[in-house]
């Protein structure tokens, strides 16, 4: 991958991260448009996956994929049945997404920029957050597959 200038992290399921790989895409936040509204064609996105399943407490606490932003605008999929969020026309963004192995945040956590301020999973909650582009970085090498 190239060398970025702004890079993302999204937090997102590792199961919807698989689907969201597989189609090429990325959703944020039950499908709004402000958070994939930010992204840049050009930026880098790491995906972070608190757990396995969406809805599962089961702890996964993994970066599991990682790419640049491939288009320039957000654009809506089609419907989709989102459970207890109702119908929805989810906005989406293609992201070129590359071979990678999943990190463990135990394995990177004393690597990164983003862990080193106090109560900096807090922020996770927001479901996507700035990530320092040396931080994609880290993240990019430590999980190119062997």
């Amino acid at each position: 991958m190239t060398t970025i200038e702004r890079a993302w992290l999204g937090v997102v399921s590792a199961d919807h991260t698989r689907r969201a790989v597989a189609g090429g895409f990325i959703q944020l936040n039950h499908g709004k448009r402000p958070g994939v509204a930010r992204l840049r064609q050009g930026d880098g996105f790491v995906i972070y996956s608190p757990t396995d399943l969406y809805g599962d407490k089961t702890p996964l606490r993994a970066f599991t994929a990682l790419g640049i932003v491939a288009d320039t605008e957000p654009y809506q999929a089609a419907p989709m049945d989102m459970g207890s969020h109702g119908t929805v026309q989810p906005w989406r963004r293609h992201i070129t997404f590359a071979a990678a192995a999943p990190v463990a945040l135990t394995d990177v956590k004393d690597a990164l920029h983003l862990t080193t301020q106090a109560n900096w999973g807090y922020q996770l909650r927001r479901g996507l957050v700035p990530l320092t582009p040396e931080d994609f970085t880290t993240l990019q090498s430590l999980m190119d597959p062997p």
